[in-house]
């Protein structure tokens, strides 16, 4: 998968895609990664992204030309472009899945008050957000759902790892533990150490089921099993 990402702080990405799984899986040839910062399309020697919103108001609004110059230089228009909005659909593992299997995907960093609306009737297909709050840039959003989406690709993840985690089928992930087998005080619980595969696996199930409940009843309604 081709990702690109057109942003005005290019720097925020570097650590990201230069360490631990992204890295690996750019050296597997399974992950191509292109940073553009759009304030490099701009014309004016001030080099200006941004100017008041048109009908008064609050912030600023990023200006199309350098984001139009930018897109129309990856020919935007044949991709699957996505914005990070607030007023977007809401953004979850069913949508990562699906964009995982994309050949490429587009991603623009609002900032501000956000985008020029021409733009996203121009270029975007994707309105997402990653939640009910406001963040101050879209690059933190981008970060979480590149995070989600490129580690879904074949290769990138074991299968047996994703099979169990959560959201897989409505369900969140069972407990956790490792050695020590005591820890001031606290025991891993007995049936982990059994070696009894269907006890495991039963307690596990009822774990999720437990923790869903607790946690986000409202996926309950979505489990099937």
């Amino acid at each position: 998968m081709k990702i690109t990402i057109l942003t005005l702080f290019p720097e925020v990405f570097e650590g990201f895609f230069s360490t631990s799984i992204p890295l690996l899986a750019k050296e597997k040839g399974l992950l191509d990664v292109n940073i553009i910062n759009f304030r490099d399309y701009t014309t004016d020697k001030h080099h200006k992204c941004d100017d008041e919103p048109y009908g008064g108001g609050a912030g600023m609004v990023l200006k199309p030309e350098p984001l139009f110059k930018a897109l129309k230089s990856i020919d935007a228009t044949s991709k699957r472009v996505i914005y990070p909005t607030p007023s977007g659909k809401l953004f979850n593992q069913s949508i990562a899945k699906e964009l995982s299997n994309e050949k490429e995907l587009v991603f623009i960093a609002g900032h501000y008050e956000g985008l020029d609306q021409r733009v996203i009737d121009s270029f975007v297909t994707d309105e997402l957000s990653i939640g009910d709050y406001v963040l101050s840039s879209g690059e933190t959003a981008i970060l979480v759902m590149v995070d989600a989406i490129y580690r879904l690709i074949d290769g990138v993840i074991s299968p047996e790892s994703l099979v169990e985690e959560s959201f897989n089928d409505s369900l969140l992930e069972y407990p956790q533990y490792t050695r020590p087998q005591e820890y001031e005080g606290m025991r891993v619980p007995e049936v982990l150490l059994s070696g009894n595969h269907k006890q495991i696996n039963d307690w596990r199930y009822k774990k999720r089921l437990e923790k869903t409940i607790k946690n986000r009843i409202d996926l309950m309604s979505k489990n099937i099993n």
